[in-house]
């Protein structure tokens, strides 16, 4: 009882009726005629199912109201229920329609306008429609527009905007006084859909008591517009024995009435097949998507398919209106038909020994597509072909298989041959798994033919020892006739005999030794001698074979050795590697007995020795100390067998370092002298220039015990670097360039003409000196340093040894009190000299009072008195010639 009570009232609820909707439409209506439209949605938005409540009307999805009969209205008014109603819940609403007669409103609205007292404003936009191609009456009254100002005052009303004062002109206009807005004329939906008016109230004098009033008025459609296919024709292709439902293709159509409406809802459908066979196709209604209803499909039976086709609006239903178009559809070869052979045997006959010739043509039948791959056929020899005898192909034209011989036939070793032959098609077949390939067979007749001698094996061999006596015979070379299998009646000749050695009997083919044969000649490739021979029989018919004679060796060569002269560079090496070799086969050749020739008090056995290497290498050595030069070596080389051989070796000494530098006219010591007439000259020369420079010497040593202490003016000119080793690491370097000392070692030898002795106090101790402006390393012990300081202006000049030393002079020529006295004057002026310019007066780079302050230092002095520069030292010592560095390392190795 409760669940009645309960549904009674959902039924009750939902069975309120909607907001009643009001269509104004003219006395007299045709079938089948668009009259305006219920907004379904925004009573029962869940409703699946429609219903009119009179049967002259009709209510689509959308709400567009259509009548089903022709209708004449007898009275002002006429209503129907529409009903909504939900099958799953059970829910249902109801909309009232009214339907009024346009000229009772109009007469109505007028009688209206003497009210001006309004309970509502009156000024706004108010919503209007009209619907296309509208039988009138014309004008059409479409709505009134009023102010609530019209209570105050006389108000005058107009409109602007398309459709009055723009295209399209005159459609609309608005009576002044009363506000009533009429249409004049049918409107086309697809021209103008709807039209964006201006709406004016003013007064007399011209005051606009309003704002001015957009109005919309939208223009409903009416479905006038027939739904068009995007192409009179269209063509698909479909491949044949496809399967049920495959895409066939899609047609495509479209309609100028509203978008989502029924107008432009369309079902689209196949009307015909041509030819009429069972139905094999379906169109899908909402989209025009073809597709296939069955998988036999045969192009062979049927290539093309015309389909009459149609759409429609409105959803298909009848009333709707349709257009139709044509569908060619082609069916597309697949290879689903094997090619066959027209017969199963062929025979056909062919001469012995001819190739490249057709001897036969087998044809096919193909039902597919001509001049595809799936009807191209593939011939295939599968038996009876072993020898590479026959090739079939295809005929591109014709389709046919064509045999050939490529290959000679012989009668005499078959007269019969039978082939089995089978075809395929170029495309895999279809049905490849249940399918048998087709096969025939072909027998082929094998003609005799009168043939020529035959050379068989073409090369034939017979062995001979080298070095056989001539008149020697042997087995010459064998042709045979293959008619009767035999030698006879066969003539022979010889072709080509590279060395003459040999003679041809005509008759037997045998062979006769004419001279010794030699199986090291130029001509003979490893060990075997051919010689070309030419069979003929008594018709002239001929055939070329080849006679090998393969020497057997003999051991007639020594071994000897092929490098004639040997070079041996002196300096790095004490022999050299020489090499035999024998012409003879392996049996014959090493391992070598190398010898030298000669008795044995020879001068060769005293000067040279050899040694064995290996089986085909020794070693040559030279004794004593044999001077540069060229010497003949004779050297024996016996094999296995003791067959021998002398072969007289060069062998040159040379003053080098590897043998490509070895100058052979210059290392070689000659036997008797010649000089030349510049030899003579330099000679003459290099006497003359040692007679000066002994000269200069005796006058230099007179001078100086003339005058044993007076120092040379330029003696800060001179260099003198003299190195004397006594003990490791006692090295002295002295340079009387700019009155600079350098001293290593305990102890310090002076220096004759040069400076005073060292300072001995048991560890190293240096009198430090000014040179070119740098600061020499002085002598140190315990943390005292000596400085020779030149004063500011020429002042006081010292020259002080190191603390607590005591001088010596150790084989010097001069004393150390007679270079201070020499040096004290002389560096005064120089001092002097620095500390003026051109004016006499301060220079401003005169050398000042300094200390000590380290060695090591990367930049000179800059002062007046460095002028000088480092010019003796020993840096070019790295960077001798290439032949000076050779003499460098051939010292250094002995």
């Amino acid at each position: 009882m409760n669940m009645d009570l309960k549904n009674h009232k959902i039924l009750t609820f939902a069975c309120d009726a909607c907001k009643t909707v009001t269509l104004h439409v003219p006395s007299k209506l045709d079938a089948v005629k668009y009259i305006g439209r219920v907004n379904l949605k925004e009573c029962f938005k869940s409703a699946n199912l429609i219903h009119s409540s009179d049967p002259d009307f009709q209510i689509l999805e959308d709400g567009s109201v259509y009548t089903t009969n022709a209708i004449l209205l007898s009275s002002a008014k006429r209503s129907f229920t529409v009903l909504l109603s939900n099958t799953d819940t059970q829910e249902e609403k109801k909309i009232l329609v009214l339907l009024e007669q346009q000229t009772k409103v109009l007469r109505k609205r007028r009688s209206q306008e003497k009210v001006l007292i309004r309970a509502k404003r009156r000024w706004a936009p108010i919503p209007c429609s009209v619907s296309e191609n509208s039988l009138g009456p014309f004008p059409l009254f479409l709505q009134q527009i009023q102010s609530d100002t019209a209570q105050n005052y006389t108000i005058y009303y107009s409109i602007s905007g398309p459709g009055v004062d723009k295209e399209p002109l005159n459609l609309f206009y608005v009576e002044r006084d009363t506000g009533n807005l009429f249409c004049t004329r049918p409107v086309d939906r697809e021209k103008y859909p709807s039209f964006e008016l201006v709406a004016f109230a003013t007064t007399k004098d011209g005051y606009t008591p309003e704002f001015p009033l957009p109005l919309l008025i939208r223009i409903e459609d009416e479905n006038d517009n027939f739904p068009i296919f995007t192409e009179t024709t269209y063509i698909f292709n479909v491949s044949e024995n496809c399967r049920v439902g495959t895409t066939v293709g899609q047609v495509c159509a479209t309609d100028k009435d509203e978008p989502d409406t029924l107008h432009t809802r369309l079902m689209y459908s196949i009307i015909e097949q041509l030819p009429a066979s069972r139905t094999l196709f379906f169109m899908q209604p909402a989209t025009g998507v073809i597709t296939t209803t069955s998988s036999q499909l045969d192009r062979e039976v049927t290539d093309k398919y015309q389909l009459k086709i149609k759409v429609q609006d409105m959803d298909g239903q009848y009333f709707g209106l349709q257009t139709t178009a044509t569908c060619i559809i082609n069916i597309g070869d697949v290879n689903d038909n094997l090619p066959t052979f027209n017969r199963l045997s062929y025979e056909t006959s062919v001469e012995e020994n001819i190739i490249d010739v057709e001897i036969l043509r087998v044809a096919v039948t193909d039902k597919d597509l001509i001049n595809t791959a799936n009807w191209r056929a593939n011939y295939t020899i599968l038996k009876g072909n072993e020898n590479g005898n026959f090739k079939i192909v295809t005929d591109p034209k014709t389709n046919e298989g064509v045999l050939y011989v490529v290959k000679p036939l012989n009668y005499e070793e078959k007269q019969e041959m039978t082939l089995q032959i089978s075809v395929v098609n170029e495309a895999p077949n279809f049905a490849s798994s249940r399918s048998t390939m087709s096969m025939a067979t072909v027998t082929v007749n094998v003609q005799n033919q009168d043939e020529g001698p035959e050379c068989r094996p073409a090369v034939q061999i017979v062995r001979i020892k080298e070095n056989a006596p001539g008149s020697t015979k042997g087995i010459g070379y064998k042709a045979h006739d293959p008619e009767t299998n035999s030698s006879s009646g066969i003539r022979y000749k010889k072709l080509s005999d590279p060395e003459g050695w040999v003679s041809v009997d005509e008759n037997s083919g045998s062979i006769t030794i004419l001279r010794s044969l030699d199986r090291e000649a130029r001509t003979i490739r490893n060990g075997i001698y051919n010689i070309t021979i030419l069979a003929s029989d008594k018709g002239k018919r001929t055939c070329t074979g080849t006679l090998g004679i393969i020497l057997e060796d003999v051991n007639d060569n020594g071994p000897f050795i092929p490098q004639k002269t040997v070079i041996i560079c002196k300096t790095v090496m004490s022999s050299a590697e020489i090499v035999a070799v024998d012409p003879d086969e392996p049996i014959h050749g090493p391992p070598f007995d190398f010898s030298l020739e000669g008795v044995s008090d020879s001068e060769v056995l005293r000067m040279w020795r050899l040694t064995k290497i290996n089986d085909t290498a020794a070693r040559l050595s030279y004794l004593n100390d044999l001077q540069f030069g060229e010497y003949t070596v004779p050297v024996r080389v016996a094999d296995r067998l003791g067959q021998s051989l002398v072969t007289q070796l060069k062998v040159i000494l040379c003053d080098c370092v590897t043998q490509s530098d070895c100058d052979i006219r210059s290392s070689v010591i000659p036997r008797r002298l010649i000089l030349g007439k510049w030899a003579i000259l330099a000679i003459v020369l290099g006497i003359a220039l040692l007679f000066c420079v002994l000269f200069t010497l005796v006058c230099g040593a007179t001078g100086a015990a003339k005058k044993p202490k007076v120092f040379p003016d330029d003696l800060a000119q001179q260099n003198l670097i003299v190195s004397n080793t006594e003990a490791p690491g006692d090295d002295k370097v002295y340079s009387t360039n700019g009155f600079t000392t350098y001293t290593m070692g305990g102890s310090t030898q002076g220096i004759c003409s040069t400076l005073g002795s060292g300072v001995k106090n048991g560890g190293q101790e240096t009198i430090e000196m000014v040179k070119g402006g740098q600061t020499v390393e002085p002598c140190q012990e315990a943390g005292h340093h000596h400085t020779l300081g030149l004063c500011k202006g020429g002042g006081q000049h010292t020259l002080d040894s190191c603390r607590g030393g005591q001088v010596e002079a150790d084989n010097c020529r001069y004393a150390y009190s007679d270079w201070y006295t020499y040096t004290q004057p002389r560096l005064g002026e120089k001092v002097q000299l620095c500390n003026q310019d051109n004016s006499h007066t301060h220079a401003q780079d005169y050398v000042r009072t300094y200390n000590y302050e380290g060695k090591g230092s990367a930049a000179g002095s800059v002062g007046c008195c460095s002028e000088r520069q480092e010019e003796d030292g020993l840096e070019f010592l790295d960077h001798l010639e290439p032949k000076f560095r050779t003499l460098a390392e051939a010292c250094m190795k002995r």
